[in-house]
């Protein structure tokens, strides 16, 4: 059976790394989280000063990208691979609305876009890989044999995030995290440097009332088409 890229695209909250886990999990794939990897740095960012509550320095962040340093750690007992930065796990500090308030700004910014791209083109070489984001159909992996393109209502988004981070404990407001998913809608569609787009030749699906059995079946039939 050979071995393809799956490159999932789409909007934030759409569950795009739930189902991305499930397939990889499916086909014996690796999977990588490309979000997270932008979360890193913003939290790097944060801890740092750069960027936060009424201040912004992204030319001090830009000149200390090349001390962060990226790595996926698999846990056998959550079943998926968890972000370390620098050493350090981050994967529960990154999920944190406060981390996701202020990660499609340091997204947009070139240098950063330049530096985990590169890094995501060199884990898909030897393919059997399934990778969720921005622009991965579109600029880490346009020649992906199966590309998917994953959107939902605003409301329906910011209603699931809204539960996943209550489940956490974290105390939030559904307004709050209605007007975080319009804002990073906005800045992924129009930032300058690899906008959120669906590529030409890109699956779309539209989950809004789907249950997460029903994505599952759908996209690892759309694989096995492909595969077998």
């Amino acid at each position: 059976m050979k071995k393809i890229t799956i490159a999932i695209d789409g909007y934030s909250s759409t569950g795009k790394s739930t189902i991305a886990k499930q397939l990889a999990k499916a086909l014996d794939y690796i999977y990588v989280d490309t979000g997270a990897m932008y979360r890193a740095v913003t939290l790097f960012a944060m801890r740092n000063g750069f960027i936060g509550k009424g201040q912004e320095n992204t030319q001090a962040l830009i000149k200390l990208l090349p001390r962060i340093k990226l790595l996926f750690k698999y846990n056998k007992d959550l079943g998926f691979s968890e972000m370390y930065l620098n050493g350090e796990n981050v994967e529960k500090e990154i999920r944190s609305l406060e981390v996701s308030k202020y990660v499609s700004r340091v997204a947009e910014l070139e240098q950063v876009r330049h530096m985990l791209v590169d890094m995501q083109k060199k884990m898909g070489l030897e393919k059997g890989i399934v990778m969720d984001g921005r622009d991965i159909g579109t600029v880490v992996f346009p020649d992906a044999e199966l590309k998917i393109f994953m959107t939902a209502s605003p409301e329906k988004r910011a209603h699931r995030r809204y539960k996943e981070l209550l489940d956490k404990g974290e105390e939030v407001e559904y307004e709050d995290v209605l007007k975080n998913v319009r804002y990073r809608d906005d800045i992924d569609s129009n930032r300058e440097f690899s906008p959120l787009r669906q590529a030409k030749d890109a699956i779309p699906f539209d989950n809004s009332d789907m249950g997460l059995e029903e994505q599952f079946e759908r996209m690892y039939n759309y694989a096995l088409r492909i595969i077998e």
